[in-house]
Parts: C-alpha cells; sequence; structure tokens
C-alpha cells in the first residue's frame, strides 16, 4: 500500500529506483477489473444525474457556449480519444474573456496553467476547485477510453515533448485520478508527476487501486494543489 503523505524530491528519486525494479510493466491491467470500474462509472453517472443536470444548467446561464469540453488526449500507447470536461472557461467570442500573460503560467513545462486565470467563470473556478469538472469522464470510463484509476491522459503536445523514459507513463490504461493526483496534484512537478505515474504502473494492484480511490475523497474535498 503507498504510503504518500509526506511525499519529498528525495523519495521520489527513491521511487524511480524501486519502480526499475519491478516487473508489472507488461502492458497489462493488475489493478481492479476494468469491468468493475466501468460498472462503478455506471453507477456513478445514474446517482449523480440530477446534480450534474444542475451544474449544466449553472454552466449555461452563467456564459455562452457549449456545457461539456471536448479534448483530444492520449491514451494507453498512444491511443488518442476525445477526452470530456465541464467548461470551466469562457468562450474566446464571450466579451469576458481574457487571455492570460503566458509569463505568468505557475506551472513548469509544456501545459501552462495559472492561479489566477481570467477565462475562467464564477461556476468554473468552483468546479475547477473540486475537480468536478472532470465528471464527465466517468462517460470515458463507460465507453473504454480510460478507467477509474491511472495515469492522466495527456495532451497530444506534451506527449510529442516527452523525453523517450518518460514514454513509460503510456504502458497503462489512463485514469480519472491516480498517484500523483493524490500526492499533490498542480503542486507537483511534471518530472514528479512522470515519476508517480512510473511507479504506479511497476506496483500496480487492486489493493493500491483502492488506496488511491480512498485518498481521492479527502484529496478533492480539501481541494489541495486544485486552481
Amino acid at each position: 500500500m503507498y504510503s504518500i503523505k509526506k511525499t519529498t524530491e528525495n523519495q521520489y528519486n527513491t521511487m524511480s529506483s524501486s519502480a526499475s525494479e519491478l516487473t508489472k510493466t507488461d502492458g497489462r491491467h493488475h489493478g481492479i477489473p476494468a469491468c468493475l470500474q466501468r460498472l462503478a462509472a455506471i453507477t456513478g453517472l445514474l446517482l449523480l444525474s440530477p446534480f450534474l443536470l444542475v451544474l449544466i444548467a449553472l454552466i449555461k446561464l452563467e456564459s455562452q457556449g457549449p456545457c461539456v469540453y471536448k479534448q483530444v488526449r492520449v491514451g494507453k500507447l498512444g491511443r488518442r480519444f476525445t477526452m470530456y470536461k465541464f467548461r470551466s472557461m469562457y468562450m474566446p467570442e464571450d466579451p469576458r474573456f481574457r487571455n492570460p500573460d503566458p509569463a505568468q503560467s505557475d506551472r513548469e513545462g509544456v501545459c501552462a496553467k495559472y492561479r489566477n486565470d481570467p477565462r475562467i467563470t464564477r461556476i468554473g473556478a468552483f468546479i475547477r476547485k473540486y475537480s468536478i469538472d472532470e465528471l464527465p469522464q466517468l462517460m470515458n470510463v463507460v465507453r473504454g477510453d480510460m478507467l477509474l484509476i491511472g495515469p492522466r491522459p495527456a495532451l497530444e503536445k506534451e506527449v510529442h515533448a516527452y523525453q523517450p523514459h518518460e514514454l513509460g507513463r503510456l504502458n497503462s490504461e489512463q485514469g480519472l485520478t491516480g498517484l500523483w493526483q493524490v500526492t499533490g496534484r498542480a503542486d507537483t512537478t511534471f518530472a514528479q508527476q512522470v515519476q508517480l505515474d512510473k511507479r504506479y504502473i511497476s506496483e500496480q494492484s487492486a489493493l493500491n487501486d483502492v488506496t488511491i480511490l480512498l485518498k481521492t475523497i479527502p484529496c478533492v474535498i480539501g481541494a489541495k494543489g486544485a486552481y
């Protein structure tokens, strides 16, 4: 079972060394069976459907544009698929839309991320803080695009910028939540995220998947590292 409460830079290095000694990198799924994860996603969609309908109405009332945002992501072994999220930003044609200054990004690497992003709507700030914007990905799980637990599906431009040793994080089904999400979310560096994803793949088991699911709940409620 993972112990990730006080992860430090040295621990990330240790994780990398220990991961290389393990053998669950054969590309097969070793976690909670995919059929059970898809059944859980269907159940979640049914139970949450009244809340999701209210949320769709609030997004629609606040700003123009579609309620669900679609984006091409990269799944296991480079397979592309359309990932769904609730729209949390003004559309470019909205008069309230303001582009952020790229120099003010709070995240290193290919993809910029801003703590004070002027594009985010009021309801968008709330659903992003508590990761509610990710709930439409339950449909991706039902469709078989991804699972509940696994490395986050990356953008195509992120994958194009990967170094060879970073491609290892694609050697698994991608997921809605994962080890680096319950470790620090946006507060982790890209290098740390890759190390944690590779560690997850190397140590994947049903017990570790359950641990990640249980740790996801306080992470989401506490909104640590979310913006």
